[in-house]
C-alpha cells in the first residue's frame, strides 16, 4: 500500500513540472490519503500484536 501512496505522489510531482495543477492536486490527495491509510494500519497491526504478545516480525 505504501507503494501505491509512492506512485501517486511521484505522479503529482512530474504533473506539477509539466503544469497541470489539477491533476498534481488529485494524485496528491490521493498519495495522502494512501499514506494516512498506511499509518493507521500499520499502528492497528502493532497494538493487535502487541495485545497478542507476539513481537513485530523485522
Amino acid at each position: 500500500m505504501l507503494s501505491w501512496a509512492f506512485t501517486f505522489l511521484v505522479i503529482a510531482i512530474i504533473a506539477a513540472i509539466f503544469g497541470f495543477s489539477g491533476i498534481a492536486g488529485a494524485a496528491a490527495g490521493i498519495a495522502k490519503i494512501i499514506f494516512f491509510i498506511f499509518v493507521v494500519l500499520l499502528v492497528i497491526s502493532l497494538i493487535v500484536n502487541a495485545l497478542r504478545g507476539k513481537a513485530p516480525r523485522a
